[in-house]
């Protein structure tokens, strides 16, 4: 018998053998089979590791130049030179949103949330370093350039004064102060009444800048910084609310059948712990004047706004979106606001510094100016749905 055929009748004799072997054998042999070549390669892998072939060297980047001369143009900026600089980054941003609208809505979507004050000058030179000299990165260039070159065309004109001219009378800066004492007590305002807490404040500024400008003297001389006027003739409190007009706001509440009904969530956030018709007078009477703590003032601000609104969206006319016309009806009263497709802002005329307003467009340019805004931000949707 030569070698193959004895090699050939080996591989029988183990078939044979396999085949006899019981089912839970073949599996435990194959599992140390397998265990074995798994164990093999992880040795093998080691060994590979350890004698350096799967090491990567690495290397310098191309672009590291580029990264490096971002370091060379960092300095420390003044505050105006600093927001100069972010106006550019921000123009910058503008032009690459023509190109790649979404990284530049992720740039500033993540500079909106960042401490960093030059994360933008950041984020945006790193941008810039894939805008390679292909069609798009060209045109790119070119448009940035075009920008730019229209921008410092003029030379800038800073001034410390506010664009709007009455926010720079010293009456407005008396009122902030005492706007944010209030803070606690219009939010919870607000939040009874499903209105938002800036559009109440806006009326609290028209009605309050009125106030300071019509007494200014007084005002100066017995209520001092951060106090509010409080009314007491014919109108009350610190948003000047009359007395019918806080009754008809009670009525408004109860009444499903009325156009300024605001539903039923609402019709017991101005009850009263009497039924006497003369206690709640007095009680409606203290709720207004009280000067040391004004919530029910803004919460009748809050009714008011919130029962007008709605009688304008039942009459087919939304409102709901213009902070002029809500506070211009504010103003006015109930008796003022008919629901029309062209509704009209003013009110009251009010004389700062020798330029007349009117209260709506005073409300709307508080609601606009971007002032007070950490603590009453600037919200798309004003009423509680």
């Amino acid at each position: 018998m030569n070698t193959e055929s004895l090699g050939k009748s080996e591989k029988k004799s183990l078939f044979k053998a396999w085949r006899l072997l019981k089912t839970r054998s073949k599996i435990y042999q194959i599992f140390i089979h397998l265990f074995a070549c798994v164990g093999l390669a992880m040795v093998a892998a080691w060994g590979l590791y350890k004698v350096g072939i799967t090491n990567n060297a690495g290397g310098i980047d191309k672009n590291n130049r580029y990264l490096a001369d971002y370091q060379q143009r960092e300095t420390v900026l003044d505050s105006s030179a600093f927001f100069a600089e972010r106006m550019e980054n921000y123009l910058n941003l503008a032009v690459l949103s023509k190109s790649y609208p979404l990284n530049a809505h992720l740039i500033y979507e993540a500079s909106r949330h960042s401490d960093d004050p030059q994360c933008v000058n950041r984020m945006v030179y790193a941008a810039n370093m894939y805008l390679k000299d292909d069609s798009i990165g060209q045109q790119y260039r070119l448009i940035l350039d075009d920008v730019m070159a229209a921008y410092r065309k003029h030379p800038q004109s800073l001034t410390p004064d506010n664009l709007i001219p009455w926010m720079n009378d010293s009456g407005w800066l008396v009122l902030k102060r005492a706007i944010l004492r209030d803070e606690k007590a219009i939010k919870q305002a607000a939040e009874l009444t499903g209105v938002d807490p800036r559009l109440i404040v806006a009326c609290t500024v028209g009605e309050q800048i009125r106030l300071f400008n019509s007494k200014r003297e007084d005002v100066k001389r017995y209520l001092g910084p951060a106090v509010m006027s409080v009314q007491s003739t014919f109108s009350f409190g610190v948003n000047g609310i009359k007395d019918f007009t806080a009754a008809k706001v009670e009525r408004n509440l109860k009444d499903s059948t009325s156009v300024f009904y605001m539903g039923k969530e609402y019709e017991n956030i101005l009850d009263y712990d009497t039924t006497e018709v003369e206690d709640i007078e007095l009680a409606r009477f203290n709720r207004l004047v009280d000067y040391r703590n004004h919530l029910y003032s803004y919460i009748y601000t809050g009714c008011i706004l919130h029962q007008t609104m709605l009688q304008w969206e039942r009459a087919g006319y939304s409102i709901a979106d213009r902070p002029d016309i809500l506070c211009t009806l504010f103003n006015l009263g109930f008796a003022a606001s008919k629901p029309s497709a062209e509704p009209r802002c003013g009110g009251s005329h009010v004389s700062v510094n020798g330029i007349t307003y009117t209260f709506g467009v005073l409300g709307n340019d508080f609601f606009y100016s971007g002032e007070l805004a950490d603590v009453f931000p600037v919200h798309s949707k004003l009423f509680r749905e």
